[in-house]
Parts: structure tokens; sequence; C-alpha cells
């Protein structure tokens, strides 16, 4: 009678016991709002959310914990670390919003499409601290390159994008108004331009990108030094904040420095959700452009640099 009691209790136990069993989370099981970086799954032929805790006090130190963690061995089979138990993070260094990362040569011989996944976990996973916008490899203090010998240069989200099973992307067409320089550099001139672009791609994004490649035709003339870096774009609350690199501030047209400026705020407010433009250079605010145009805070439009059109 006792051992039949016993079982009586027993079983149900152990039934109550199985059903939990699943609601107990893993590291994998990161939900909406939770913390997180990235990993490469069992196959390493894609990227895993893993969850952990991101300290936003200290950029640097927050950095540097997250590149430790991308070298631990999995606490799970769903995934695998990030970078390969046999490649050094030599150091790491911060300059403004841009963190440099240097690995030892053995992050060479990471075979081709590995490295892409091994780049874009490591990235994305350093992007997701505040303070930083952009990300640079070395690999024995030598700027790390692709398979073609070009440099990969600077990195930010817009260089990976995350496709859960789904298309790569899909394209949709638009027509920007953009605003370039007349002939003499003292007044803007607008352009229409039709565009065929990712969905991947921000229209804030596009329009910047369109303004530093320049514009088509002779009527109108380029007004950003097209070897800038574009470090990121996002529109929060109204503000479009632009980020460049310090290379946006030395000027190689022949434009008032009004033009320049005016330029990105009165295409990005045309053409997007904006009402005011936030540049940055490096991710910081105390800059002036050319000691003319004060960055520090967001500008709004200004219609008055824009050229009269010709009566005919």
């Amino acid at each position: 009678m006792i051992m039949k009691r016993i079982r009586r209790i027993c079983l149900p136990l152990c039934i109550c016991a199985m059903l939990l069993l699943p609601a107990c989370s893993g590291r994998t099981d990161v939900g909406v709002g939770d913390s997180y970086i990235y990993s490469l799954n069992t196959e390493r032929t894609g990227l895993v959310k893993i969850s952990y805790d991101i300290d936003q006090e200290d950029t640097l130190g927050a950095a540097e914990s997250i590149l430790e963690e991308l070298k631990k061995p999995a606490e799970e089979i769903e995934y695998t670390p990030a970078i390969p138990d046999n490649v050094e993070v030599l150091g790491c260094s911060l300059k403004g919003s841009i963190l440099a990362v240097d690995f030892s040569s053995e992050y060479l011989q990471i075979e081709k499409l590995e490295e892409k996944l091994v780049r874009a976990a490591v990235v994305q996973s350093l992007l997701r601290i505040e303070g930083i916008d952009g990300i640079m490899f070395t690999v024995d203090s030598e700027p790390l390159r692709d398979s073609d010998g070009n440099i990969v240069g600077l990195m930010n989200e817009d260089d990976f994008v995350e496709n859960a099973g789904s298309s790569p992307s899909s394209y949709q067409t638009d027509t920007l108004h953009l605003y370039f320089a007349n002939k003499t550099g003292d007044r803007l001139v607008e352009q229409e331009m039709d565009v065929r672009y990712s969905s991947n791609v921000s229209k804030e994004k596009l329009i910047v990108e369109k303004l530093i490649h320049g514009p088509s035709g002779t009527d109108a003339y380029p007004t950003i030094n097209p070897n800038t870096n574009l470090l990121s774009v996002t529109t929060k609350d109204g503000i479009c904040y632009v980020n460049f690199d310090s290379t946006f501030l030395t000027a190689t047209y022949d434009v008032y420095p009004e033009i320049t400026v005016y330029s990105i705020v009165n295409s990005l407010v045309e053409g997007t959700d904006a009402v005011r433009v936030q540049i940055t250079i490096n991710g910081e605010t105390n800059a002036s452009y050319m000691e003319t145009v004060d960055l520090s805070q967001p500008l709004q439009e200004d219609m008055d640099w824009v050229a009269a059109e010709e009566s005919e």
C-alpha cells in the first residue's frame, strides 16, 4: 500500500517536471526587449542571437567584455563561439564613436564564407553598445583585406543584413529631390533623381550616399568630399542624425560651407519625415564645418540658399 501511494505521488510529480523542462529558457531564447549579442549556429552557417547583458556605462570596457564573450566556449549546443579558438584579440581602441579591433594573424586562416559570418557576428554585437557607430578590423595592426585584396575599411550595421529564411531583399523605386551646388558654389540647385534601391537600405542613407556620389548632368555640382565615410544615419523624434568620419570636414570643392551643410539638411528634410538634421563627426557634436557652420545643434531646412528659378 505504501509503495502504491508513493507511485501515485511520484508519477504526477514526474509529469510536472517533464512539462516544466521546455520552459527553462536557454541563452538562445532571446525575447523582445532582451539584451543580446550574436554568435554562430552549430554548423557555423548562420548567426544566432544569445542573451547577454551589455554594460552601457563604459563603452570601451563593454567592447572588451563582448569580445571576450565571443571567444568563450558555448554553454549550449545551439550555438558556437563567434571567434574561433585559435584567433586571438590583440586589442581594441576607441576614437570618437569608431572602434578598432586588432586580431592575430590566425584570423586570415578562417575559411572565406565563415569569415564573413564571424565578421558579421562581431561587428553587429559591438554595434549594440551605445556610443559605437562603426567598426574597423586589423590583423597584426594591418588593415583587414577581402579576398580580392581590397581594404574592408569601416563597417556599420548597413553592411550586414539579417535574413531569417526570407528573400534577401526587395527593390523599390522613388524620385529623390536632392540639392547640389550651382556653378559658382554660392547657391543650391535642386535635382530630381530617379532611383531603384534595396528595401534593406533606409531612404535617409540613400539620400546622403547620393549626395556624396554627386549629381548627374552638368547643371549641378558636388558639395561633399567624395572620400567621406558615412558612419550611420538614424531618425528619431523628427531629427535625422547623420554621422560622418572626420574626412567630411575637409572640403575638396570650391563651394560655400553653408552650401555643403544645407545640401544635406534640405535634401533630408525634403525627402524624409525628419524636420531637423543633426550632423556629427565620429559621433561627436562639438564641431563646426570649415569654422563657419556650427554643427553642435540640429539644423532646420533653409531654403534661402536655393537659387531662384530663372524665368523663361
